[in-house]
């Protein structure tokens, strides 16, 4: 690797990247050319129907959801061959020696209305593709299918006792190598030699750590002569706080973890993060998976009185959660169905590597999971609900409970004597009702505002407003007027020009809100000022006018139905000046009734009382506002977006279709019947607790016979160090996952996490880190490479990119910029504004506390800020159980032109300057050993100096920075 200038560096990219594209348009030209052939060739032969391709396919789109599983209508199942010929209540569906008459064609092609009842008939060619596969037999092709997707499938089988492979080779280190080797020789591969140790330690960090390693440690291990150099260092990683943060950091991918809600309001959820910190902590304790399991779904009833235990529940709720209220009872109905299909997919997806959602409005297409089992699964998540809990010590909560009581119990009783007082007058004040507000003006009103004023001569006019309508400090406004005096009044305000105290500013669009609106005759835009009180509007007019009243409105435009009636000018007072310096007030908000209703009767109460009873109501007042603000001072428990958990209030049932208002059967929570060769099941009452729900599906699923969640955490462990995981689909180990690429090999690490690692990560890590394949070098062999080109048989160790975190955390760390705090709150590496929906504004400035690990980083579903989203850092909607790796110019132009890449390499460059500030030659070699950890060749010294001498410094950092070196692992 040679060093480049930025401009070369991203031409050359650049370059590539469109050879590429041309490459890809010429290969879909010629795919599409022989497709079409193909297909003219395929047309001209009469093959047989096909039941799998071609009939099953339109049965499933047209007649499944009625026609499966226990609640098939009319008893007929239609999801093979066999449910068809045994047919249902009246008689076999299909007759292959009378395909004409078969009851199928009958009902899908009569002259009553045809089947299906609900949406549009099958058409005439789809019904003649049916009836042809009839007359020709009815052929089941799809049996091998079915066989492969049912109860025999080899990821739902117990774990087996293997027979070790028998081979004698030098390079083996491990079991786990004769393993590999065998695979490899089947294939007429081999083996790599033992990589440097420099790349040695470099991998290792990165793989464990997710960080380079520092020069001092390359410097000390690299010239450690003790034969167990190696394994102390892997010993010493596994024990490093940044153990839990790098491999922490790959569960929350998998478990859809963000931290705000997503859906159209997308507000963030600022105290999720105890989860993070709980999953962080638990790999670096080395906490056994299957506790893991146990703790993320039922860690409330698994350690009742210890909060920490308490923060892995929060892995339930780490999907998304709309918050946008619907009107109507199936809407939110669906929500709610929607929510718990998230929980359901999360859990099972994570844990079993099974797509269970995938039942929900029928039986699984191609693994044995029934509709059923999918709504028993559903029943024991039917007490959980997004939102906050209080996640504190016992201690502290009964402590909290004991001081606010009393002080509850006091509020209630003033409120009580006060409403009784209230109670006792409203005859009187019903009856002195109009009279009273006929004392008082009309309340500000939204519409339309108006003050009169005698005639007065102005040239400027101010509205400053103390408080207004809503709870909040600001102001909106569509629109101010300024009337003239005399028979031929006009609003003069149309010449003038506006100002105000505050203005707030929408970064996506600065001209959103202004003052000018409001002199523009228009009511479609509007002011609306910043988070403070008191606020000012002033209009400067041409010239002076004599004016004798003032309009101003918050809603006057027809068709928003009070959606900005909330935040008016309720005490305020007028200004007149003609010279913008000496003020005369003309107008104030003094005898205006209260805008809110409630304050509104408490003006009429007030008018009736006696002094006496005055006396007493301030006095019972005062003590109710005196208790209130005792209790608001005492220290409440921290709450946590952790879920909340309540006993389901109804039964739950199959949802026909998937449809929450369509009811079918009743089921109680279960668990699913797939596993039953694995382990034993379990079902519950319909009415059972709902902590019993949870606690059960977590032991059931934690089982230490649960070969098949042992099989998808040792998959997942193995991809993230090697890249490539034995089942290429890890969160999917079903039919459509295939079979593993080593299942010997998968089975026998399975059988060792449970039964000798007792579920504990480090010792897994340990003997994978210390086997010869991992120890490989990564040096490119075309005659390998043309077996294997991906090294899925590790020939030799695969290189890989970078992933986004690392990156970034990466150049922190060279930079000596990482702020190594762990845990807490995370850091914003955007602005967040909420108007009802949530805004995210990318930062341009980044500062200390916006240095910490990735991990920290407060990821907002939808929001990729920086680098992280350009390199591949995923959106959090969704589960990521194997990210990808793209390639793309944005990447050369971020890591070029990014404020925060050119920040840092300054940084790196005023390291290098202290620490040699005269010598280039010793600078170049330092960060060498910084960014790459090894010694710069010759030639790479000689074109760095050149650089440093012609760009500077930080110029040269900032292309080392931009190097595959730098950003990749070997």
């Amino acid at each position: 690797f040679h060093v480049q200038s930025p401009s070369k560096i991203a031409f050359t990219a650049w370059n590539r990247y469109s050879r590429f594209d041309l490459l890809v348009i010429r290969l879909i030209s010629t795919a599409s050319v022989l497709l079409l052939v193909g297909g003219i060739a395929a047309s001209a032969q009469s093959a047989p129907v096909s039941f799998a391709t071609q009939v099953f396919p339109i049965l499933e789109k047209r007649c499944v959801v009625c026609h499966q599983g226990q609640t098939a209508q009319k008893g007929l199942r239609i999801n093979s061959v066999a449910d068809l010929l045994r047919g249902g209540e009246s008689g076999p569906a299909i007759d292959p020696s009378q395909p004409d008459s078969s009851l199928l064609i009958r009902q899908i092609s009569g002259t009553k209305p045809p089947m299906p009842p609900v949406g549009d008939a099958l058409t005439a060619s789809e019904v003649e593709t049916i009836r042809l596969w009839i007359a020709d037999g009815a052929q089941d092709d799809l049996s091998e299918q079915a066989d492969r997707s049912g109860k025999t499938w080899w990821s739902l089988q117990p774990l087996q006792e293997l027979d070790l492979p028998e081979i004698e080779n030098v390079w083996s280190r491990s079991l786990i190598d004769g393993f590999l080797l065998a695979r490899m020789q089947e294939k007429n591969l081999s083996p790599s030699r033992e990589a440097d140790r420099r790349t040695l330690i470099r991998r290792l960090k990165y793989d464990l750590h997710g960080l380079p390693p520092s020069r001092e440690e390359v410097k000390k291990f690299a010239s450690d002569s003790d034969p167990k150099a190696y394994e102390r260092l892997v010993d010493q990683m596994l024990a490093a706080p940044a153990y839990g943060e790098r491999w922490g950091r790959h569960w929350l991918d998998v478990v859809r973890f963000g931290e705000s809600n997503g859906y159209e309001q997308n507000h963030l959820r600022p105290n999720a993060w105890p989860y993070r910190d709980w999953v962080i902590n638990s790999f670096n304790a080395d906490k056994p998976f299957n506790h893991m399991i146990l703790e993320q779904i039922a860690g409330d009833q698994i350690a009742p009185d210890n909060p920490s235990i308490h923060a892995a529940t929060g892995f339930l709720v780490a999907g998304p959660h709309d918050t946008v209220g619907i009107a109507n009872r199936a809407g939110e109905a669906q929500k709610r169905a929607n929510h718990l299909n998230d929980m359901i997919m999360g859990t099972a997806t994570a844990f079993l590597g099974l797509t269970v959602h995938c039942a929900r409005c029928h039986d699984h297409k191609f693994d044995p999971i029934s509709n059923v089992d999918y709504y028993r699964l559903q029943a024991a998540f039917a007490g959980v609900w997004h939102g906050e809990r209080t996640w504190a010590d016992p201690v502290e909560i009964t402590s909290y409970n004991q001081k606010t009581e009393p002080l509850k119990s006091a509020i209630q009783k003033y409120k009580a004597d006060l409403q009784e007082l209230r109670t006792a007058k409203q005859p009187q004040v019903e009856q002195q009702r109009k009279q009273i507000l006929a004392q008082h003006r009309p309340s500000v009103d939204a519409q339309e505002t108006e003050e009169t004023f005698p005639s007065i001569t102005a040239r400027f006019v101010r509205l400053t407003i103390n408080r207004t309508t809503s709870s909040g400090s600001i102001v909106d406004l569509d629109e101010f007027e300024i009337w003239s005096a005399g028979q031929n009044s006009n609003n003069v305000a149309l010449t003038g020009t506006a100002t105000a105290s505050s203005t707030r500013v929408d970064e996506a669009n600065p001209d959103t809100y202004s003052a000018n609106y409001l002199v523009d005759g228009k009511f479609d835009k509007r002011w609306i000022s910043e988070q403070r009180l008191p606020s000012w509007i002033k209009v400067e007019l041409p010239q002076a006018e004599l004016i004798s009243q003032v309009k101003w409105s918050s809603d006057r435009l027809e068709g928003f139905g009070g959606r900005f009636s909330k935040a008016l000018p309720e005490e305020y007072q007028i200004e007149v000046s003609l010279d913008g310096k000496l003020w005369k007030t003309v107008a104030t908000s003094e005898n205006r009734l209260p805008y809110a209703e409630e304050k509104r009767e408490l003006l009429l109460l007030h008018s009736v009382l006696t002094d006496e009873e005055e006396l007493s109501w301030n006095e019972l007042e005062s003590s109710k506002k005196k208790a209130e603000q005792e209790l608001s001072d005492i220290h409440k428990p921290q709450k946590a977006f952790l879920g909340s958990f309540k006993q389901p209030e109804e039964p739950s049932f199959v949802m026909q279709r998937g449809d929450p208002m369509s009811k079918g059967a009743e089921v109680s929570p279960g668990s699913l019947s797939t596993l039953e060769k694995l382990l034993s099941g379990f079902e519950l009452a319909a009415d059972a607790p709902e902590s019993e729900r949870r606690l059960q599906l977590a032991r059931w699923i934690a089982s230490d016979d649960n070969a098949l969640a042992a099989r998808v955490i040792v998959n997942r462990v193995w991809m993230y160090h090697f890249g490539q995981p034995f089942v290429l689909t890890p969160s999917d180990f079903g039919i459509n996952g295939g079979e593993p690429s080593h299942p010997a090999l998968l089975d026998w690490l399975a059988n060792r996490f449970v039964n000798v690692y007792n579920w504990r990560f480090k010792p897994l890590h340990r003997e994978i880190v210390l086997s010869a394949a991992y120890r490989q070098n990564s040096e490119y062999r075309e005659d390998a490479a043309s077996v294997d080109r991906d090294a899925a048989y590790l020939w030799r160790f695969p290189p890989r990119r970078l992933s986004a975190e690392e990156i970034r955390d990466s150049i922190l760390s060279v930079s000596h910029n990482l702020n190594r705090q762990m845990g807490g709150p995370g850091f914003r590496l955007y602005r967040y504004t909420v108007d009802n929906v949530a805004t995210y504004y990318p930062i341009e400035t980044f500062l200390p506390d916006t240095y910490r690990r990735s991990v920290y980083h407060q990821h907002a579903r939808s929001v990729k800020p920086e680098l992280l989203g350009q390199f591949d850092c995923p959106d959090t909607s969704l589960p990521a159980p194997k990210r990808i790796t793209t390639t793309s110019p944005l990447q050369a132009l971020s890591l070029l032109n990014n404020k925060f890449v050119i920040d840092q390499a300054g940084a790196f460059a005023s390291q290098l300057e202290m620490n040699a500030p005269t010598s280039i030659r010793e600078q170049v070699v330092s960060a060498w050993h910084i960014t790459f950890s090894r010694e710069p060749a010759e030639e790479e010294l000689t074109a760095s100096m050149q650089l440093i001498q012609d760009q500077g410094l930080p110029s040269f950092c900032r292309a080392l920075l931009n190097t595959n070196e730098f950003l990749h692992v070997f």
